[in-house]
């Protein structure tokens, strides 16, 4: 057993996120392009003689979970359970930074990253595929996050090909202060055969990402904003008023209710946090990630 590890576990947004059907096993059919965010997390790994999570003071209502509830805690005892060794155990300090439930994906990234993590720490040797396995069963953004960087998924998300890292580009996050229980299930369920799509504009970024060309506001698309004014109208007007004081436009991430701007460059970041302080929104500074930003790691 080696000695601590210290990982990274990166936010994401999604570049497109498109539904093109219901599947038979209830779940949606999808296509995306996901891309993880200097904005992380992180998560100490330390031998112990059990499992054990320890979370700190940011993480709000996750601190009333029990640990079986959260992620990175699910995604131990799935990777013990593969092993076929109870007695393996760990203590996982988590250290949040990335908002829960806000769209950003935390949750999942939080597992992928104990995953990979808690397979270096006991040597168990299994291959990222081996991992991906595990990590579909816990959430379908998760193969994604054991890779990070850019990334196409399609399936029900978990079917994911690496694309070259885009050029970096800075994000502003903002988070409206709303929670939705199943926020998630809430959003899919506003949407009908008419919001489904055939994969267009996932399939026209792929194309032109991996031509080297980069990102522009007219590549993004989240089938989620066509019903976001019935599901969630709170959100909407968080984003007219920070449209209105940014003078730009807005994205929302993933099924919300975060939302993002892409400012030209860190000059341009620091004009809209300014302009958007009194908007009753909180906001993260960051940048894209690459792939092996998203999945760092060090001994300790």
């Amino acid at each position: 057993m080696t000695t601590n590890l210290r990982l990274v576990s990166a936010a994401k947004v999604n570049w497109t996120l498109e539904v093109l059907g219901r599947r038979d096993d209830g779940y949606h059919q999808i296509r995306t392009v996901l891309q993880t965010l200097d904005l992380h997390d992180e998560i100490v790994l330390s031998p112990a003689p059990a499992l054990e999570l320890k979370l700190n003071a940011r993480v709000g209502e996750l601190a009333d979970l029990p640990p079986e509830r959260n992620l990175a805690f699910r995604a131990a005892l799935a990777l013990r359970e593969e092993a076929g060794e109870q007695r393996l155990g760990a203590l996982i300090a988590l250290e949040k930074v990335i908002p829960a439930a806000a769209g950003l994906g935390g949750g999942s990234s939080n597992a992928a990253a104990v995953l990979r993590g808690l397979n270096r720490l006991w040597g168990l040797g299994l291959s990222l595929s081996e991992l991906s396995v595990i990590g579909s069963k816990l959430g379908a953004d998760v193969p994604f996050f054991l890779r990070g960087g850019t990334g196409r998924a399609g399936g029900r998300g978990d079917e994911v090909t690496p694309l070259p890292d885009v050029q970096p580009q800075p994000l502003l996050v903002a988070v409206p202060p709303v929670r939705l229980p199943a926020k998630t299930a809430w959003m899919y369920g506003h949407l009908t055969p008419d919001h489904y799509s055939d994969g267009e504009h996932t399939g026209r970024l792929v194309d032109t990402l991996q031509a080297g060309g980069g990102l522009s506001e007219r590549d993004l698309f989240n089938v989620f904003e066509a019903v976001l004014a019935q599901a969630m109208p709170d959100v909407v007007s968080a984003m007219r008023r920070c449209a209105e004081a940014a003078a730009g436009a807005s994205h929302l991430a993933g099924s919300g209710p975060s939302f993002f701007f892409l400012p030209a460059d860190q000059h341009e970041s620091e004009r809209l946090q300014r302009r958007l302080a009194g908007a009753g929104v909180e906001l993260f500074a960051t940048r894209t990630s690459t792939a092996a930003e998203s999945v760092a790691w060090e001994e300790l």
